[in-house]
């Protein structure tokens, strides 16, 4: 709709929904359950949407801050987010849900502000580790005895790699961009006459975007995305299915996408500082943005030198893999060097720490 019809056009109860079989006229307004519309909205769309974010109408601001929750925590405070209707769950904590809520609307609506309180919060600062007796006593950390711990979004994980890399693209909006993608797919799964049949991969910094601009094919959508259990899109999904299995271990390992990222990784730990120590605190830093461990960094030092002894071995190797991915190659590093650093890379992009949130 672009605007408004000056004159609503008439609506009718439609007998047992039957287009032609009309019966008793309707006028727009919300059921009488729920309250009335504000005297001074108009009873349209504007109407409606003053009506939800007025200041005595919680359920807008409980949905909202609840969907919020639920990005952080892995599951929200009604479970099922989707539906706070007489179907759905109760709360787990309704105080908490109110005064999030209403914190929320006092703040002016400001999303910014609400992730700050729900972060910054005892309750998502905690340890993600557990006992015995917390783990018998809150098996889904429904009542938060300990910090959330979950995997990412296949969004937030394909983002999160390529800004490890120093590869995201963050411009706003444009036309949806085609990334990586194993061939004859498109092919094999639509009509030759449609206008989508060949699958022309995108060039350039494009492929490189926020994956919330990624092409999507209905009958075919990307592979790495549905992977990692991003929905399909044909409906509204807000509460997504979370799978663990050995496919998105191999994905993560050998896609195009993954490997490339792994490869300008290397570059950037390469580039930032001289000698092995200092690097290794780089690569934790881009990755997991945290110090190693000296376990951990005794761990990489010993298998750099493993790889080193690898690539030095066998060049054609080391070239094969940097030749993956569309980004340039180092001239001035050693082939040796940055597939040695680059294995270490996507060793660390395929931790639990860096695939989960905890």
């Amino acid at each position: 709709i672009a605007r408004e019809r000056k004159v609503a056009r008439p609506t009718f109860i439609l007998k047992r929904g039957e287009y032609d079989q009309k019966g008793a006229p309707v006028q727009r307004h919300v059921p009488a359950s729920l309250g009335l519309l504000p005297t001074t909205s108009p009873k349209n769309r504007l109407g409606l949407a003053q009506w939800l974010t007025a200041s005595n109408h919680p359920l807008f601001a409980r949905v909202f801050v609840n969907r919020i929750w639920q990005q952080h925590f892995g599951t929200g405070i009604v479970k099922t987010v989707e539906d706070f209707g007489n179907q759905g769950d109760w709360p787990v904590d309704q105080p908490l849900l109110d005064f999030l809520a209403v914190q929320f609307v006092k703040e002016g609506w400001s999303v910014k502000k609400i992730n700050r309180m729900i972060v910054t919060s005892t309750a998502f600062r905690q340890r993600s580790r557990i006992t015995p007796e917390k783990l018998a006593k809150d098996p889904e950390n429904r009542l938060f005895a300990r910090g959330p711990r979950f995997r990412l979004d296949a969004e937030v994980i394909r983002d999160k790699t390529l800004c490890s890399a120093g590869l995201l693209l963050q411009a706003v909006g444009g036309k949806g961009f085609k990334p990586y993608q194993p061939d004859g797919l498109w092919e094999n799964s639509s009509d030759p006459a449609s206008g989508t049949h060949f699958y022309v991969k995108d060039k350039g910094s494009e492929i490189y975007r926020r994956s919330l601009y990624m092409f999507w094919k209905r009958t075919s959508p990307p592979p790495l995305m549905a992977v990692f259990d991003a929905p399909l899109r044909d409906t509204c999904v807000v509460r997504r299915s979370t799978t663990d299995t050995p496919l998105q271990a191999l994905a993560a390992l050998n896609e195009t996408a993954f490997l490339e990222a792994s490869r300008l990784m290397a570059l950037r730990v390469l580039r930032s500082s001289p000698g092995d120590s200092a690097r290794i605190w780089k690569a934790f830093e881009f990755a997991l943005s945290r110090k190693p461990q000296p376990w951990e960094s005794a761990l990489i030092a010993k298998s750099l030198v493993r790889y080193r002894l690898r690539y030095e071995a066998s060049l054609a190797d080391a070239g094969k893999l940097l030749a993956v991915g569309d980004a340039p190659q180092s001239k001035e590093i050693s082939a040796t060097e940055q597939a040695a650093w680059m294995i270490v890379c996507s060793s660390l992009m395929n931790t639990d720490e860096f695939l989960t949130q905890h």
